[in-house]
């Protein structure tokens, strides 16, 4: 099942009359661009799930229905994900990232860009989640991806942004290492923490700046 039908993050500490989600603009880098989720593309990320390569590689992902998609985006208009403390969620993005020159898998996943500065989030969860279906794996696009999120999460105060991931996720830190981020450090998962209840003990804390750089 595609990462955000089931993430919940512990509350940021916004306060959804105080905060605004805003209009991110385009999000391209050449074939591949970031779009809202809607209710025209669920057919096509269906049809990615449902590749033989993704039912090959990710069997969970052949679990992925129409109706799932459906009751996300109910709760999620346009992939906009408002801010819950009663039930542990933060503001967070969600875009679902299309393949304009694949049309046997359209859909080559999805990012979450999550917002706000809890010691859950930069610690374990990170601000940037996304999941690469298998075919479209092998074309960077989960380090494109979040390159094309950065001036968002600027324009949100994020900075420095963070990037978690399994040790033992090489393809995943590979991402981070092309994007400049900087291995900080691997932290324990606390044994009382749901991500260690679903198995994740460790996590790689990747610091990414957003700001602008520095003249030299």
């Amino acid at each position: 099942m595609p990462l955000f039908l089931r993430a919940r993050l512990p509350f940021s500490g916004f306060k959804s009359r105080q905060f605004a989600f805003l209009d991110a603009g385009p999000l391209v880098d050449a074939e591949l661009e970031l779009v809202q989720p809607s209710l025209q593309w669920v057919d096509a990320v269906v049809a990615s799930c449902h590749h033989f390569q993704s039912v090959g590689e990710s069997p969970s992902l052949a679990q992925t229905t129409r109706q799932q998609l459906l009751s996300f985006l109910k709760d999620c208009p346009t992939g906009r994900q408002p801010a819950d403390s009663s039930a542990g969620i933060v503001p967070t993005y969600h875009f679902w990232m299309r393949c304009h020159d694949r049309p046997d898998w359209p859909m080559a996943g999805g990012i979450s860009l999550r917002l706000g500065n809890s010691y859950d989030t930069v610690m374990y969860y990170g601000h940037i989640g996304y999941h690469v279906y298998p075919p479209a794996r092998g074309r960077h696009y989960a380090e494109r991806a979040t390159r094309l999120l950065l001036p968002l999460a600027a324009r949100h105060g994020i900075d420095p942004l963070w990037v978690t991931c399994n040790p033992e996720n090489f393809a995943s830190r590979r991402s981070c290492e092309r994007l400049g981020a900087q291995l900080v450090e691997i932290v324990p998962v606390p044994v009382e923490h749901p991500l260690y209840q679903r198995g994740e003990t460790e996590k790689c804390r990747y610091r990414v700046e957003t700001g602008p750089k520095p003249l030299i």
